[in-house]
C-alpha cells in the first residue's frame, strides 16, 4: 500500500459523490456555498459579503446546513430508509387484507383450490400462502322475464310471460360459483321445458283460469333442479298470456255478440214489463172510469127521479112524461151550449128545432125497449 494512501480519506470522497439530495419534510435543501472571498479584507471583501448576502433568507440570516444523512440510510430508491418502510408496510396491508360488501359472499381459493366462503365484513389473506378471492356473489333476489310461445289443446298459439324470482343460497354459494356457467340460461331452458308440457294439454279458456296451476308446477320443477347448484326459487309470477291477434279479435266478437244478445234479452223483457203494466193502468183506469161513469149516471137517474116526483106533487094535472120531457128538452139546450162555448170541438151537423126533442126522446125510448125485448 502506498504511503500517502489513506483509507478514510477515500471513504469520506466516496461518501461525498454518492450523497443524494437531502429530504426535510418532504423537500430537498441544499446549503448554500461559502465564498472564500468573504475572508478578505477590502474592496473585495465587500463584494464577498454582497455575495453572500444574495444567498441568506428573508430574516436575513444563513441558510441552515441539515446533516447528509449516512449512506446506510438509504434505500436503492434513494428515499430515507424510515419512509420507504412505512410505505411498504401500508401496501402489505392492502396486500393482506379485503371487504366484502353487504348482500355479498366472496369464494376464496388457495393454489386454486376452493378453501372457504367470505362472508360481508373484512377479511385478511395470505398470498403468500396461495390464497386469493376467486370471485364474488351476489345474495340479493335477482328477477328473469322468460317468453315462452306453445300452442294450446284447441290449436291456438299463445306466449305466456314469466317472471322468476331467485337468489344465491349463502351456504351453498360454492356450488354456485362452480357448478354453473350461465344460470339464466339454465333456468330458461327448464321454464320452456315445462310449460311446453303443460300448456298444450289445456284449452285456452282453462289456461286464464288456471294459471296460477301452471306457474305452480313450473316452481315445483325449478326448485326440484336449481337447489343441487346452490340457488333458491323464490316466486315464479305469470305475468301475461298474450293470444294471436286474430284470436284476440275473434274472442272480443264472440264476447260482444254474446252481450249484445243478452242485452236484447234484456231490452225484450223491460219492453213486455212495460207494455203489461201499461196495459195493466189502461184497464184499471177504464174500470176506475167506468165506475165514476155509473156512479155519476146513478147520480142524475136519482136526480131526475127526485125532480119528477117533486113536479109531479107540485104541480097537477102532469104525468111523468110530460116531466121527462121538460127535463129533456132543458139538458138538449145545455149540450148545444156546450158545443158551442167549445171552439176546438169538430163541427157537427145536427137538425135543430123545438120539435126534434121529442122525436130524439121517442128515438131513445124505442131503442131502450128493443134492447130489453131482446135480452140485452
Amino acid at each position: 500500500v502506498p504511503a500517502h494512501f489513506s483509507p478514510q480519506r477515500h471513504v469520506d470522497r466516496a461518501r461525498t459523490a454518492r450523497t443524494p439530495p437531502t429530504y426535510a419534510y418532504g423537500a430537498s435543501f441544499r446549503a448554500a456555498p461559502v465564498h472564500k472571498t468573504n475572508q478578505k479584507k477590502g474592496k473585495a471583501g465587500r463584494k464577498g459579503r454582497k455575495v453572500n448576502a444574495a444567498h441568506r433568507n428573508r430574516n436575513g440570516n444563513p441558510p441552515r446546513r441539515t446533516p447528509n444523512p449516512s449512506p446506510e440510510s438509504i434505500d436503492r430508491s434513494g428515499r430515507p430508509a424510515g419512509e420507504s418502510r412505512g410505505a411498504e408496510m401500508v401496501s402489505a396491508f392492502f396486500l393482506f387484507c379485503g371487504c366484502v360488501e353487504q348482500a355479498n359472499v366472496a369464494v376464496v381459493e388457495k393454489w386454486g383450490r376452493f378453501l372457504r366462503l367470505a362472508e360481508p365484513g373484512l377479511h385478511f389473506f395470505n398470498p403468500f400462502a396461495g390464497e386469493l378471492v376467486a370471485g364474488t356473489l351476489s345474495t340479493r333476489v335477482q328477477s328473469l322475464d322468460v317468453k315462452v310461445e306453445t300452442k294450446t289443446k284447441d290449436n291456438v298459439f299463445v306466449q305466456l310471460i314469466c317472471t322468476i324470482q331467485y337468489r344465491v343460497v349463502k351456504e351453498n354459494a360454492d356450488d354456485a360459483f362452480y357448478e354453473l356457467q350461465n344460470p339464466q340460461q339454465q333456468i330458461q331452458s327448464y321454464v320452456f321445458d315445462v310449460v311446453r308440457a303443460i300448456v298444450p294439454r289445456m284449452e285456452l279458456d282453462s289456461l286464464f283460469e288456471q294459471k296460477n296451476d301452471v306457474a305452480k308446477a313450473v316452481l315445483e320443477e325449478l326448485e326440484k333442479v336449481m337447489s343441487d347448484y346452490g340457488y333458491s326459487i323464490e316466486h315464479i309470477l305469470m305475468v301475461d298470456i298474450i293470444p294471436d291477434a286474430a284470436v284476440r279479435r275473434a274472442m272480443n266478437d264472440i264476447n260482444a255478440a254474446q252481450r249484445l244478445q243478452l242485452a236484447s234479452v234484456y231490452k225484450g223483457e223491460a219492453e213486455k214489463i212495460h207494455l203489461v203494466k201499461k196495459a195493466e193502468g189502461e184497464a184499471e183506469a177504464k174500470y176506475l172510469s167506468g165506475v165514476g161513469i155509473a156512479k155519476q149516471r146513478q147520480a142524475i137517474t136519482d136526480g131526475l127521479r127526485e125532480n119528477i116526483l117533486n113536479f109531479s106533487h107540485s104541480v097537477s094535472g102532469t104525468s111523468a112524461k110530460e116531466v121527462m120531457d121538460l127535463i129533456m128538452v132543458t139538458q138538449y139546450f145545455d149540450t148545444i151550449k156546450e158545443l158551442g162555448d167549445n171552439s176546438k170541438t169538430t163541427t157537427v151537423f145536427i137538425p135543430h128545432g123545438p120539435g126534434h126533442v121529442k122525436d130524439i126522446g121517442d128515438q131513445i125510448r124505442t131503442g131502450m125497449m128493443e134492447a130489453s125485448s131482446s135480452g140485452l
